[in-house]
């Protein structure tokens, strides 16, 4: 039998860095996190902090606290520390390469260590170490203590256990792991976003659309249904009595007309200005502190209304609620 997992590594402090700490905060873990850049660690309590309030609406474990966050004074100390590690370094491959090699140096041989990479090979990354077989990819969505989705895969040498013991970590943390079976450079998920973002950014270079508009085509349609059903089976919904099958044969014609251009546009100065003022349209004055906490609201609203029914976000929130349940029962409170 593995051993539990009490203390999360955390090396890499930015905005994926700090959501780890704080979901493992929230669920009763320690916390040993570690950054090379100056004045991390007042910038990683602050992150931790602003989403405090978001986690303690959808529930705290037992054990949970800020005060089990410790900030390290050097990459060996997290090693020493840490049950399993969670690097989420910029996205240079080689950065990160030295980053494992060295990691892999120090942490003990038991210890997985995951990369937060949203597209980086794993095979690439356990390239430098004496122990690729540990190395698993967990790649989490923004905001990370809120959005349960992180896509789990290895590389060509690592080992099954470590594939399972990071399921189980991300279980554990109310998370829904998504195993991805296929080593593909940016995985699945941001390969579906990457494809809009380019329309996207040439519906605004073209001069089509606004910012704002081209949100709005998102935020009042598909994206509602998007949070519970995907897209595909929302076209298998839109053929009728017959599903998919009919849907294809209906609509798939228009896939050969050209509604979309997926290679992404030059990014000239015009274009980044246009993203630019366009967004700060819509921020409205407000503070990205404040957009955030605006984003964590609607996000524990929307998770809490889709619990319920057990779809979605919805399955895992209750899911999570039922382990939450059980480890203020197994301390002798009451939740």
């Amino acid at each position: 039998m593995q051993p539990q997992i009490r203390t999360l590594g955390v090396v890499g402090s930015g905005v994926i860095g700090a959501g780890w700490a704080a979901r493992a905060l929230a669920h009763g873990l320690d916390v040993v996190a570690w950054d090379p850049a100056p004045g991390w660690q007042g910038r990683l309590s602050a992150a931790i902090g602003n989403a405090w309030p978001a986690l303690e609406k959808v529930g705290l474990f037992p054990g949970a606290s800020l005060d089990r966050l410790r900030c390290a004074d050097s990459l060996d100390a997290v090693c020493r520390a840490a049950d399993f590690i969670q690097e989420s370094a910029p996205e240079r491959l080689e950065l990160k390469q030295n980053l494992h090699e060295r990691i892999d140096a120090q942490a003990p041989p038991e210890v997985v260590v995951a990369s937060s990479t949203s597209g980086l090979l794993p095979t690439e990354l356990q390239s430098r170490c004496r122990r690729p077989e540990r190395l698993v990819v967990g790649h989490p969505f923004n905001p990370v203590y809120l959005l349960p989705l992180v896509e789990v895969l290895g590389g060509a040498e690592t080992s099954p256990v470590s594939i399972d013991r990071a399921m189980e970590l991300y279980r554990n943390l109310g998370m829904h792991p998504l195993r991805v079976r296929t080593e593909i450079e940016g995985f699945l998920s941001d390969r579906l976003q990457e494809a809009l973002w380019r329309e996207l950014l040439h519906l605004v270079n073209d001069g089509v659309a606004t910012t704002e508009e081209l949100d709005a085509a998102i935020v009042y349609g598909p994206g509602l249904r998007w949070a519970f059903m995907g897209t595909c089976l929302s076209y298998h919904l839109a053929g009728g009595a017959a599903g998919m099958d009919d849907f294809l044969k209906q609509f798939g014609p228009a896939l050969k007309l050209p509604w979309t251009r997926l290679p992404a546009p030059e990014l000239s100065e015009e274009l980044i200005a246009r993203m630019a003022e366009g967004t700060r349209r819509q921020a409205d004055g407000r503070t990205v502190k404040e957009l955030e906490r605006l984003r964590d609201d609607c996000l524990v609203a929307i998770m809490q209304a889709l619990k319920r029914f057990e779809v979605g976000a919805g399955r895992t929130l209750a899911e999570n609620e039922k382990r939450l349940q059980e480890a203020h029962r197994g301390n002798g409170q009451t939740s």
